[in-house]
């Protein structure tokens, strides 16, 4: 593990016997770059991200990398009830609260709890009435990084309330390369029968609709482009593939999701024990400065947000987002990388 400053911040950098570089930095907890090795031997920062902690801190930008808390995705009107009281968030999102609004945790300083040789831990309290939330918590979060090209993420979190807890991780990933273009011609697969469809402001309506014989169907795997543009409502809505899918067998440690790019032959397997994913293809990405001088536009990298259903507090039907007083909050995500020829 090596350190170097990232403005006021720190950026630390692992890599593995197989030469895999994983960076993180303590603003945001977020990850900033993932360099894999491609089928050439080539290494390939996969993850879009800013070579500044200064860009990272611009309000209203994409989320590159971060760790998104206390909760992940959209609640549907900006308010929800809990144990008889009602909470006001910030309507950040077409009135709804997204990613819990304006004061993310992917904009603040996170300590660092622990440093080993190939994992760091960022540790974040959270005080009561935080983002409008009940309950004072405190946040860990894990990075490691293994000798099976394995990015693990684990999630641990505790409140002294009643109170939603629902993190995620909102890197985006393009296999050719951050700075290749689209990733409309990666061939992914997701494990799930099922997806949410929403209304026009990409809230839940409720319904768990299986994805035969629709766009969103990715049981067997297939080019992103190839339905994304389709003349289908939740698609319309939007503006391509931006939805929850329901992943087949919840509750256990399995494997929901495998993307690859051809060009490199680096592939992607998801691992997670949550029971759903938002996957996102960067819809709304436009003219925004990258890297090393790229400019990212739409649709050059895709997100596999592991997590509970969006709009959960409003929906009996999904599972809870409640994490009760004093229980513990644990899950972990794993990215796994490979190469094929």
């Amino acid at each position: 593990m090596t350190k170097s400053g990232f403005g006021d911040a720190t950026k630390y950098t692992f890599e593995n016997k197989n030469g895999v570089v994983m960076s993180v930095t303590d603003f945001g907890a977020i990850l900033v770059d993932l360099l894999i090795p491609d089928k050439d031997g080539k290494r390939i920062d996969v993850a879009l991200g800013y070579d500044d902690c200064e860009t990272y801190k611009r309000p209203g930008g994409p989320n590159f990398g971060g760790t998104i808390g206390r909760n992940g995705n959209r609640i549907g009107g900006a308010s929800f009830e809990l144990n008889g009281k009602t909470y006001k968030l910030a309507a950040n999102n077409n009135g709804n609260n997204l990613h819990s609004g304006y004061e993310q945790y992917n904009y603040r300083m996170w300590d660092v709890k622990e440093i080993a040789d190939n994992s760091i831990t960022f540790t974040l309290y959270s005080p009561d009435g935080d983002q409008g939330f009940p309950g004072e918590a405190n946040i860990d979060v894990t990075y490691t990084l293994t000798e099976e090209n394995e990015v693990r993420i684990d999630y641990y979190g505790v409140a002294n309330e009643d109170t939603i807890m629902n993190l995620t991780n909102h890197s985006y990933f393009n296999l050719s390369g951050h700075d290749s273009g689209n990733i409309l011609e990666h061939e992914v697969w997701i494990n799930a029968d099922a997806f949410l469809p929403t209304d026009n402001t990409l809230i839940p309506t409720g319904e768990i609709r299986l994805v035969e014989g629709t766009p969103m169907d990715f049981r067997q795997k297939k080019i992103v482009g190839k339905e994304i543009d389709s003349d289908y409502e939740s698609l319309v809505f939007g503006n391509g593939y931006d939805h929850n899918w329901c992943l087949n067998d919840p509750g256990k440690m399995r494997k929901v999701a495998e993307a690859t790019a051809l060009d490199t032959g680096i592939t992607m397997e998801v691992y997670t024990d949550l029971p759903g994913m938002q996957f996102y293809c960067g819809n709304f990405l436009e003219n925004e400065p990258g890297k090393q001088g790229n400019i990212y536009q739409r649709r050059q990298g895709m997100c596999f947000e592991t997590q509970g259903y969006p709009d959960a507090i409003h929906h009996e039907n999904f599972p809870s987002p409640i994490l009760k007083k004093g229980q513990e909050y644990r899950t972990t995500t794993i990215y796994k990388f490979m190469k094929k020829d």
